[in-house]
């Protein structure tokens, strides 16, 4: 299958983009300050702050520096809260239409995620996600960094040329990781970042996952 615009494959994001968990992440953050007596951050500052490596996050939010051993102790603390209502969370509306229409245009599709590997594939299977991507891959331990240092390898391991791929995440981290990997980019305001810091990012935004394909179908 190749639509007009050549793209063959699509790589999902998942936190964020594909699973709704934006407000438990800023939820579990300003639980974390709280705990540590940082100074509280709203929704909006989270959002409007947010990058990556998460310890750039924190420096920009803490206007310091943050020793590694804080931001180990920030990094156990916020994983603590943020697990602890995980099933509270659930896909994002309009997720499951758009894997579902993907696959029937006869597309392939994969996801790619700096959630941890091994919580990141039961939590796919639970949501009734499995089978649906040729390839799942999260963080693990040994392959720290950003997601561009990983969207290459993840492609090679699929076949997939970047030229026939689009990437949709919600962080502009996500256009740099599709950009080194030579593919396009399709951004998500709904998530992470606001809109008009994921405008900086050069790549076109959409405000719902609905709205992917419509794009698609729009640039052809």
């Amino acid at each position: 299958m190749m639509n007009a615009r050549g793209i063959t494959h699509i790589v999902w994001d998942w936190n964020g983009t594909l699973f709704c968990d934006s407000e438990l992440v800023v939820q579990a953050t300003c639980e974390t300050f709280a705990a540590l007596g940082l100074p509280p951050l709203t929704a909006e500052q989270y959002r409007s702050s947010y990058t990556h490596p998460v310890g750039a996050f924190y420096e920009r939010v803490l206007g310091r520096p943050v020793p590694a051993g804080e931001l180990a102790t920030i990094n156990q603390l916020f994983h603590d809260a943020y697990h602890r209502r995980i099933d509270e969370c659930a896909l994002t509306p309009g997720a499951a239409d758009v894997l579902t229409a993907w696959q029937r245009r006869g597309g392939s599709q994969s996801l790619l995620s700096l959630y941890a590997h091994d919580r990141l594939v039961p939590l796919v299977g639970r949501l009734g996600l499995a089978g649906v991507f040729v390839r799942v891959d999260g963080r693990h331990e040994a392959l720290p960094g950003l997601k561009a240092e990983h969207m290459v390898a993840h492609l090679r391991e699929i076949g997939v040329p970047g030229e026939c791929t689009l990437v949709v995440g919600d962080t502009v981290d996500d256009a740099h990781a599709a950009a080194q990997a030579g593919a396009r980019c399709l951004l998500h305001a709904g998530g992470q970042q606001t809109r008009e810091v994921l405008a900086s990012a050069g790549v076109p935004v959409v405000e719902r996952l609905a709205d992917v394909l419509v794009h698609v179908d729009r640039a052809a």
